[in-house]
């Protein structure tokens, strides 16, 4: 099992980004001078450290506070992608032109930022190499130098993503987690589109990210499937899932209280811990304690408590300027995954 109980307290990575900071960076890209950027991302990164503080969770990140979107922990950091103007989902899109390579470390100089202000586990959030491969490979470049298919594209990302892995654990991070907000549409009944990858392809890919040796201890490496389940689940896909990703850790939606939340959770190996997005981070309004101790305890006659964490559904600010609840309801909600596990663990954490 996992040691859970070290990351009771858990959130997705991405807090809604202060005023400061996007002035900031709408001033370096008028401007052109990063230099007054790189201080308040600074700035900002010490601000979100003080208040995951002051909440007292068990893990802190920076709040994807230094990036664009939370995509930016990867595709700021490699070469071979070209944004396109497009926008899709939401999210500005890129294409692989060619195989991506590590222009230097992605994340590890933001974490020993988060070392210096706390001795709280630092936590770091990659987009997850098959969602990047998913969604960013573009079939028509594949005869004029770019990668000759997705599976091609996510298998090079999972070797950067997996050394990228190495060196955060060897800076002193302790949880990290893939996301891949696709995955759980594979899990489907009818499973629904989810990109360029196939299952089977996505699921290779996803494993060939995480370092196969033993883990040091305390460190663990987790896996966001998506934030919301599907309409109905398909138990033997969900379980080819988790079996082929051999991720410590599940974070799996758990908002809504329906049947198919639950399969997820039933299908889960009796090995693996399950970070329960019991919070909805999309709404303001805080829930009612009760009801979502109701789900809670639902939860725990599927899987032992002991083996199981707290989170919001999902991050606050996946787009930098696009925050799902304003600050004061964020924190809200973060206070309230707290509350929520003092009743599930009492002060053991």
């Amino acid at each position: 099992m996992a040691d859970t109980f070290n990351y009771r307290i858990d959130h997705h990575g991405s807090l809604v980004r202060p005023a400061a900071l996007l002035a900031a960076r709408e001033r370096a890209a008028r401007d052109g001078d990063t230099g007054p950027l790189r201080e308040a991302e600074r700035a900002a990164v010490t601000e979100a450290v003080a208040f995951q503080r002051k909440l007292r969770s068990t893990v802190v990140t920076d709040g994807d506070v230094p990036r664009e979107d939370f995509r930016g922990a990867v595709l700021d950091g490699v070469s071979g992608f070209r944004r396109t103007g497009e926008v899709t989902g939401g999210l500005a899109r890129w294409v692989a032109e060619c195989l991506p390579e590590a222009d230097g470390p992605l994340l590890a100089d933001w974490a020993d930022l988060l070392g210096e202000l706390t001795l709280i586990a630092p936590k770091v959030t990659l987009p997850s190499p098959a969602y990047l491969a998913a969604t960013c490979f573009d079939p028509s470049l594949a005869g004029s130098g770019g990668p000759a298919s997705a599976r091609e594209l996510g298998e090079a990302l999972a070797e950067i993503v997996q050394a990228e892995i190495r060196l955060l654990v060897a800076r002193g991070v302790r949880l990290v987690q893939l996301t891949n907000p696709l995955l759980l549409a594979h899990t489907a009944t009818e499973p629904g589109d989810a990109g360029a990858l196939s299952f089977e392809d996505a699921l290779a890919v996803e494993a060939l990210a995480l370092p196969p040796e033993e883990r040091p201890e305390g460190v663990r490496i987790g896996v966001s499937p998506g934030f919301a389940a599907p309409a109905s689940v398909d138990r033997a896909r969900a379980e080819r899932m988790y079996a082929g990703v051999p991720a410590d850790r599940w974070v799996l939606p758990f908002d809504q209280g329906t049947a198919a939340e639950l399969d997820l959770l039933r299908a889960l190996p009796e090995d693996r811990d399950a970070c329960l997005g019991a919070v909805d981070a999309t709404v303001p309004e805080t829930e009612e304690i009760v009801a979502v101790m109701v789900r809670v305890d639902a939860a725990a006659g599927i899987k032992d408590l002991e083996d199981m964490a707290l989170c919001p559904s999902r991050g606050f600010e996946d787009v930098a300027g696009r925050p799902l609840l304003s600050a004061v309801d964020q924190n809200r909600k973060l206070v309230q995954v707290e509350t929520l596990a003092r009743y599930c663990w009492g002060n053991e954490f």
